[in-house]
């Protein structure tokens, strides 16, 4: 099992983790409330923590699982979400 955190910095971080917990919602099990989500994907889990400042992204990913496309999956679609700025995804052993 691998894990990794990223802190992305954005004023919108509790309109993104529900957009996006609100997206997979209809493929994965997913909870979530403004601050805090969970989204059980097949290979790993992402945890979602939305501050004022800074949306800190969490991703386990299971033994098997493809980490870097994991991490690349959760980092486009909020990326997409997020289109009107540069979310930077710096990614770091957790």
């Amino acid at each position: 099992m691998e894990c990794f955190l990223a802190d992305v910095k954005t004023e919108h971080a509790g309109s993104y983790l529900k957009q996006l917990c609100r997206h997979w919602g209809h493929k994965f099990p997913v909870e979530f409330t403004d601050e805090h989500g969970k989204i059980e994907l097949p290979t790993a889990t992402c945890v979602l923590d939305a501050s004022a400042a800074a949306l800190a992204v969490g991703l386990t990913v299971q033994d098997g699982g493809d980490a870097e496309r994991m991490k690349q999956v959760v980092a486009e679609h909020l990326q997409r979400f997020g289109f009107r700025e540069t979310l930077v995804f710096d990614w770091r052993a957790a």
